[in-house]
């Protein structure tokens, strides 16, 4: 079970570092909605079933949800109709 610590606190330093140095903002979002998992599984494994849900669902649910649509309002990610050339 210690392996399993040290293997998710290596992944969530990754995760850490992979989100500061990421040029692309959708990237950014989805490393940013794994590293929300990842600590949602450290902190199960702290007993602490409450912090993981929350963690689980604000974290990479809500959060992310929200990141989305900032990156669509800001026009960084284009909807289908708009990449349809048939007009």
């Amino acid at each position: 079970m210690e392996i399993f610590r040290v293997i998710l606190l290596t992944f969530l330093l990754i995760c850490a570092i992979a989100t500061a140095f990421s040029k692309k903002l959708l990237n950014t979002i989805i490393i940013f909605m794994s590293y929300s998992l990842i600590m949602s599984m450290i902190w199960v494994l702290l007993e602490s079933p409450d912090l993981a849900i929350t963690e689980a669902a604000v974290g990479a649910g809500i959060t992310s949800v929200l990141f989305f649509l900032a990156l669509r309002k800001i026009e960084r990610i284009r909807s289908d109709e708009e990449d349809d050339p048939q007009d």
